[in-house]
Protein backbone atom coordinates (compact mmCIF):
# COMPACT_ATOMS: atom_id res chain seq x y z
CA UNK A 1 0.00 0.00 0.00
CA UNK A 2 0.90 3.87 -0.89
CA UNK A 3 0.33 6.49 1.12
CA UNK A 4 0.14 9.69 -0.82
CA UNK A 5 -0.38 13.23 -0.20
CA UNK A 6 -1.65 16.38 -2.48
CA UNK A 7 -0.50 19.16 0.14
CA UNK A 8 -1.75 22.77 -0.58
CA UNK A 9 -2.70 26.16 1.13
CA UNK A 10 -6.37 25.37 1.27
CA UNK A 11 -6.96 21.92 1.77
CA UNK A 12 -4.12 18.46 2.18
CA UNK A 13 -5.93 15.35 0.83
CA UNK A 14 -4.04 12.51 1.47
CA UNK A 15 -5.02 8.75 -0.13
CA UNK A 16 -3.91 5.04 -0.13
CA UNK A 17 -3.21 3.44 -3.11
CA UNK A 18 -2.66 -0.01 -4.32
CA UNK A 19 -0.39 -1.03 -6.98
CA UNK A 20 -2.30 -3.18 -9.19
CA UNK A 21 -1.43 -4.69 -12.67
CA UNK A 22 1.05 -1.66 -13.39
CA UNK A 23 -1.54 0.60 -12.40
CA UNK A 24 -2.32 2.67 -8.85
CA UNK A 25 -6.02 1.66 -7.64
CA UNK A 26 -7.50 4.45 -5.38
CA UNK A 27 -8.70 2.60 -2.05
CA UNK A 28 -9.36 5.37 0.26
CA UNK A 29 -9.13 9.09 0.69
CA UNK A 30 -9.90 11.98 3.06
CA UNK A 31 -9.58 16.08 2.50
CA UNK A 32 -8.16 18.30 5.85
CA UNK A 33 -8.63 21.96 5.80
CA UNK A 34 -4.90 22.68 5.96
CA UNK A 35 -5.44 25.76 8.62
CA UNK A 36 -6.91 24.12 11.13
CA UNK A 37 -3.49 22.18 11.68
CA UNK A 38 -0.56 23.18 13.32
CA UNK A 39 1.66 20.76 11.14
CA UNK A 40 1.73 18.24 8.42
CA UNK A 41 2.71 15.79 10.76
CA UNK A 42 -0.78 16.04 12.61
CA UNK A 43 -2.68 15.08 9.74
CA UNK A 44 -1.06 12.40 8.33
CA UNK A 45 -1.08 10.74 12.18
CA UNK A 46 -5.04 11.48 12.11
CA UNK A 47 -4.82 9.78 9.08
CA UNK A 48 -3.26 6.51 9.75
CA UNK A 49 -4.71 5.97 13.04
CA UNK A 50 -8.44 6.64 11.65
CA UNK A 51 -7.25 4.03 8.86
CA UNK A 52 -5.84 1.30 11.08
CA UNK A 53 -3.22 0.45 8.22
CA UNK A 54 0.66 0.99 7.42
CA UNK A 55 1.87 2.05 4.32
CA UNK A 56 5.25 0.52 2.75
CA UNK A 57 5.83 3.73 1.04
CA UNK A 58 4.52 7.63 1.55
CA UNK A 59 5.24 10.20 -0.89
CA UNK A 60 3.44 13.91 0.02
CA UNK A 61 3.67 16.86 -2.60
CA UNK A 62 3.52 20.25 -1.05
CA UNK A 63 3.47 23.80 -2.42
CA UNK A 64 6.67 25.33 -1.45
CA UNK A 65 10.37 24.85 -2.62
CA UNK A 66 11.45 21.49 -1.37
CA UNK A 67 15.02 21.98 -0.96
CA UNK A 68 17.54 18.96 1.10
CA UNK A 69 13.73 17.16 2.53
CA UNK A 70 12.85 20.31 4.09
CA UNK A 71 10.14 22.97 2.83
CA UNK A 72 8.86 26.41 4.32
CA UNK A 73 5.06 26.23 2.91
CA UNK A 74 4.59 29.43 0.47
CA UNK A 75 0.53 29.98 1.53
CA UNK A 76 0.91 28.27 5.06
CA UNK A 77 3.06 28.68 8.27
CA UNK A 78 4.49 25.60 7.92
CA UNK A 79 7.76 24.18 7.99
CA UNK A 80 8.21 20.42 6.86
CA UNK A 81 11.20 18.41 7.19
CA UNK A 82 11.27 14.52 5.89
CA UNK A 83 13.18 13.21 8.21
CA UNK A 84 11.25 14.58 11.38
CA UNK A 85 7.59 13.66 9.39
CA UNK A 86 9.00 9.66 8.52
CA UNK A 87 9.98 9.45 12.44
CA UNK A 88 6.64 10.85 13.32
CA UNK A 89 4.35 8.16 11.17
CA UNK A 90 7.12 5.42 11.78
CA UNK A 91 8.04 5.24 8.15
CA UNK A 92 11.69 4.98 6.31
CA UNK A 93 10.73 5.31 2.72
CA UNK A 94 8.93 9.15 3.03
CA UNK A 95 9.21 11.32 0.32
CA UNK A 96 8.81 14.94 0.20
CA UNK A 97 8.05 16.48 -3.08
CA UNK A 98 6.83 20.02 -4.46
CA UNK A 99 2.99 19.68 -5.27
CA UNK A 100 3.61 20.74 -8.90
CA UNK A 101 6.52 18.33 -9.02
CA UNK A 102 3.57 15.35 -7.42
CA UNK A 103 1.13 17.10 -10.32
CA UNK A 104 3.72 16.22 -13.35
CA UNK A 105 4.27 12.47 -12.26
CA UNK A 106 0.60 12.76 -12.37
CA UNK A 107 0.44 13.21 -15.91
CA UNK A 108 1.32 9.86 -17.18
CA UNK A 109 -1.30 8.34 -15.36
CA UNK A 110 -4.26 10.32 -16.82
CA UNK A 111 -6.75 8.97 -19.63
CA UNK A 112 -8.00 11.44 -22.12
CA UNK A 113 -11.56 11.51 -20.24
CA UNK A 114 -9.29 13.91 -17.91
CA UNK A 115 -8.43 16.08 -20.97
CA UNK A 116 -9.59 18.50 -22.06
CA UNK A 117 -7.72 20.33 -25.32
CA UNK A 118 -8.10 24.30 -26.10
CA UNK A 119 -6.33 23.24 -29.84
CA UNK A 120 -6.02 21.19 -32.48
CA UNK A 121 -2.37 20.52 -33.16
CA UNK A 122 -1.97 17.97 -35.95
CA UNK A 123 0.15 14.65 -35.24
CA UNK A 124 1.21 13.79 -31.56
CA UNK A 125 3.71 16.26 -30.06
CA UNK A 126 7.14 14.69 -28.66
CA UNK A 127 9.51 16.39 -26.69
CA UNK A 128 9.54 18.12 -22.91
CA UNK A 129 6.13 19.26 -21.28
CA UNK A 130 4.74 21.80 -19.13
CA UNK A 131 2.28 22.22 -16.14
CA UNK A 132 1.13 25.22 -14.81
CA UNK A 133 -1.29 25.22 -12.17
CA UNK A 134 -3.27 28.18 -10.32
CA UNK A 135 -4.79 27.66 -7.35
CA UNK A 136 -3.79 29.04 -3.52
CA UNK A 137 -0.83 29.75 -5.49
CA UNK A 138 0.53 29.44 -8.64
CA UNK A 139 2.71 26.28 -9.72
CA UNK A 140 4.64 25.20 -12.62
CA UNK A 141 6.91 22.43 -13.15
CA UNK A 142 8.94 20.89 -16.45
CA UNK A 143 9.17 17.04 -17.94
CA UNK A 144 12.01 16.78 -19.51
CA UNK A 145 12.28 13.90 -22.37
CA UNK A 146 15.24 12.03 -23.22
CA UNK A 147 13.80 10.34 -26.11
CA UNK A 148 12.13 7.51 -24.22
CA UNK A 149 11.17 8.56 -20.80
CA UNK A 150 9.70 11.96 -19.37
CA UNK A 151 11.88 12.85 -16.19
CA UNK A 152 9.86 15.42 -13.65
CA UNK A 153 11.32 18.71 -12.36
CA UNK A 154 10.36 21.02 -10.01
CA UNK A 155 10.73 24.87 -10.47
CA UNK A 156 9.18 27.82 -8.75
CA UNK A 157 8.45 29.88 -12.14
CA UNK A 158 5.52 31.32 -10.37
CA UNK A 159 7.89 33.90 -8.23
CA UNK A 160 9.07 34.98 -11.99
CA UNK A 161 8.23 38.68 -11.92
CA UNK A 162 5.01 39.66 -13.78
CA UNK A 163 5.36 41.43 -17.08
CA UNK A 164 2.88 43.75 -18.35
CA UNK A 165 2.25 43.80 -22.10
CA UNK A 166 0.09 46.58 -22.38
CA UNK A 167 -1.12 50.34 -20.85
CA UNK A 168 -3.88 48.43 -18.63
CA UNK A 169 -1.11 45.34 -17.56
CA UNK A 170 1.04 48.81 -16.51
CA UNK A 171 -1.50 50.20 -14.38
CA UNK A 172 -2.02 46.84 -12.82
CA UNK A 173 1.63 46.17 -12.08
CA UNK A 174 1.94 49.64 -10.49
CA UNK A 175 -1.03 48.99 -8.62
CA UNK A 176 0.12 45.99 -6.77
CA UNK A 177 3.85 47.82 -6.45
CA UNK A 178 2.26 50.13 -4.24
CA UNK A 179 0.71 46.75 -2.30
CA UNK A 180 2.99 44.38 -2.35
CA UNK A 181 6.24 45.96 -3.48
CA UNK A 182 7.70 42.77 -5.83
CA UNK A 183 5.17 41.64 -8.14
CA UNK A 184 5.42 37.67 -9.31
CA UNK A 185 2.78 36.29 -11.80
CA UNK A 186 1.53 34.69 -8.43
CA UNK A 187 0.10 38.04 -7.43
CA UNK A 188 -2.28 38.01 -10.47
CA UNK A 189 -2.75 33.99 -11.53
CA UNK A 190 -3.94 32.95 -8.19
CA UNK A 191 -7.45 32.86 -5.85
CA UNK A 192 -5.98 36.09 -4.22
CA UNK A 193 -4.59 37.24 -7.64
CA UNK A 194 -7.99 37.09 -8.97
CA UNK A 195 -8.82 39.17 -5.88
CA UNK A 196 -6.10 41.73 -6.05
CA UNK A 197 -7.41 41.90 -10.45
CA UNK A 198 -10.87 43.04 -9.67
CA UNK A 199 -9.88 45.39 -6.84
CA UNK A 200 -7.76 47.44 -8.96
CA UNK A 201 -10.17 47.35 -11.72
CA UNK A 202 -12.86 48.52 -9.12
CA UNK A 203 -10.26 51.52 -7.99
CA UNK A 204 -9.53 51.83 -11.60
CA UNK A 205 -13.06 53.04 -12.08
CA UNK A 206 -13.24 50.80 -15.07
CA UNK A 207 -16.78 49.34 -13.51
CA UNK A 208 -18.89 50.14 -10.19
CA UNK A 209 -19.61 47.35 -7.77
CA UNK A 210 -22.97 45.81 -7.95
CA UNK A 211 -24.20 45.28 -4.33
CA UNK A 212 -25.11 41.51 -4.58
CA UNK A 213 -21.29 41.32 -5.28
CA UNK A 214 -20.09 42.89 -2.42
CA UNK A 215 -22.46 40.83 -0.63
CA UNK A 216 -21.34 37.40 -1.88
CA UNK A 217 -17.62 38.83 -1.58
CA UNK A 218 -18.02 39.64 2.28
CA UNK A 219 -20.15 36.01 2.66
CA UNK A 220 -18.39 33.30 0.63
CA UNK A 221 -14.62 32.79 -0.99
CA UNK A 222 -13.77 36.14 -2.77
CA UNK A 223 -12.42 34.22 -6.03
CA UNK A 224 -14.86 31.96 -6.16
CA UNK A 225 -17.96 34.32 -5.46
CA UNK A 226 -15.94 37.03 -8.75
CA UNK A 227 -15.24 33.95 -10.71
CA UNK A 228 -18.62 32.78 -10.72
CA UNK A 229 -20.10 35.81 -10.99
CA UNK A 230 -18.31 36.58 -14.31
CA UNK A 231 -19.48 33.13 -15.62
CA UNK A 232 -22.87 33.93 -15.03
CA UNK A 233 -22.48 37.07 -16.35
CA UNK A 234 -24.11 38.56 -13.09
CA UNK A 235 -21.17 41.51 -12.87
CA UNK A 236 -19.48 43.72 -15.57
CA UNK A 237 -16.86 43.92 -13.15
CA UNK A 238 -15.97 40.41 -12.30
CA UNK A 239 -16.51 39.65 -16.54
CA UNK A 240 -13.93 42.37 -16.86
CA UNK A 241 -11.46 40.86 -13.98
CA UNK A 242 -11.95 37.27 -15.13
CA UNK A 243 -10.63 38.37 -19.22
CA UNK A 244 -7.67 40.17 -17.45
CA UNK A 245 -7.12 37.33 -15.73
CA UNK A 246 -7.23 34.79 -18.34
CA UNK A 247 -5.31 37.26 -20.42
CA UNK A 248 -2.59 37.18 -18.25
CA UNK A 249 -2.73 33.14 -17.94
CA UNK A 250 -2.31 32.42 -21.77
CA UNK A 251 0.91 34.77 -21.70
CA UNK A 252 2.44 33.13 -18.90
CA UNK A 253 1.35 29.63 -20.12
CA UNK A 254 3.67 30.73 -22.93
CA UNK A 255 6.27 31.88 -21.44
CA UNK A 256 6.32 28.24 -19.50
CA UNK A 257 5.84 26.06 -23.15
CA UNK A 258 9.02 28.84 -24.62
CA UNK A 259 10.82 28.18 -21.35
CA UNK A 260 11.07 24.31 -21.55
CA UNK A 261 10.71 23.51 -25.51
CA UNK A 262 7.25 22.09 -24.17
CA UNK A 263 6.87 20.42 -27.65
CA UNK A 264 5.37 17.36 -26.00
CA UNK A 265 2.51 19.32 -24.68
CA UNK A 266 1.32 21.97 -22.28
CA UNK A 267 -1.05 20.84 -19.20
CA UNK A 268 -3.27 23.65 -17.25
CA UNK A 269 -3.83 22.24 -13.83
CA UNK A 270 -4.93 23.68 -10.30
CA UNK A 271 -8.07 24.14 -8.53
CA UNK A 272 -9.04 27.01 -10.89
CA UNK A 273 -8.97 25.92 -14.35
CA UNK A 274 -11.42 23.38 -14.57
CA UNK A 275 -13.75 25.78 -12.80
CA UNK A 276 -13.42 28.54 -15.64
CA UNK A 277 -13.33 25.70 -18.52
CA UNK A 278 -15.72 26.91 -20.59
CA UNK A 279 -13.80 31.19 -20.57
CA UNK A 280 -10.41 29.41 -21.44
CA UNK A 281 -12.25 27.55 -24.57
CA UNK A 282 -12.82 31.05 -25.39
CA UNK A 283 -10.62 33.08 -27.98
CA UNK A 284 -8.73 35.11 -24.81
CA UNK A 285 -6.94 32.59 -23.21
CA UNK A 286 -5.44 31.31 -26.55
CA UNK A 287 -4.92 34.71 -28.31
CA UNK A 288 -2.71 35.56 -25.34
CA UNK A 289 -0.58 32.51 -25.29
CA UNK A 290 0.30 32.84 -29.09
CA UNK A 291 1.12 36.37 -29.31
CA UNK A 292 4.63 35.85 -29.28
CA UNK A 293 6.14 37.68 -32.14
CA UNK A 294 8.32 35.37 -34.10
CA UNK A 295 7.81 32.57 -31.63
CA UNK A 296 3.93 31.99 -32.54
CA UNK A 297 4.79 29.35 -35.40
CA UNK A 298 6.68 27.40 -32.70
CA UNK A 299 3.47 28.01 -30.11
CA UNK A 300 0.92 26.69 -32.61
CA UNK A 301 2.70 23.50 -32.54
CA UNK A 302 1.75 22.75 -29.01
CA UNK A 303 -1.04 20.66 -27.64
CA UNK A 304 -2.56 22.88 -24.39
CA UNK A 305 -4.59 20.47 -22.29
CA UNK A 306 -6.90 21.88 -19.28
CA UNK A 307 -6.23 18.66 -16.77
CA UNK A 308 -10.08 17.91 -15.11
CA UNK A 309 -8.78 15.19 -12.77
CA UNK A 310 -8.98 16.50 -9.13
CA UNK A 311 -6.43 13.99 -8.48
CA UNK A 312 -3.62 14.05 -10.29
CA UNK A 313 -1.19 15.68 -7.51
CA UNK A 314 -2.31 12.39 -4.97
CA UNK A 315 -1.77 10.19 -8.43
CA UNK A 316 1.61 11.76 -8.91
CA UNK A 317 2.54 11.18 -5.20
CA UNK A 318 2.04 7.92 -5.38
CA UNK A 319 3.67 6.85 -9.07
CA UNK A 320 6.98 9.17 -7.91
CA UNK A 321 6.26 6.88 -4.34
CA UNK A 322 6.13 3.96 -6.24
CA UNK A 323 8.97 4.36 -8.15
CA UNK A 324 11.03 5.63 -6.25
CA UNK A 325 10.88 2.41 -3.96
CA UNK A 326 11.28 -0.06 -7.03
CA UNK A 327 14.81 1.79 -7.07
CA UNK A 328 15.44 1.20 -3.46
Amino acid sequence: MILAGDIGGTNARLAYFQPQNGHLRLVSERVFPSREHKELGEIVTRFLDDSGTRPEAACFGIAGPVRNGRVETSNLPWIVEQARLAKQIHLPATLLINDLEASAWGIGALSSGDLVPLNQVGGPGVGNQGVIAPGTGLGEAGLFWDGKLHYVFACEGGHTDFAPRNELEIELLRFLQKRFGHVSYERILSGPGLVNVYEFLQESGTEKECPEMAARMATGDPAAAISGAAMEGLSALAVKALDLWISVYGAEASNLALKVMATGGLFLAGGISPKILDKLKGPLFMQSFLDKGRMRPLLESITVQVVTNDKTGLLGAARCAAVRASQH
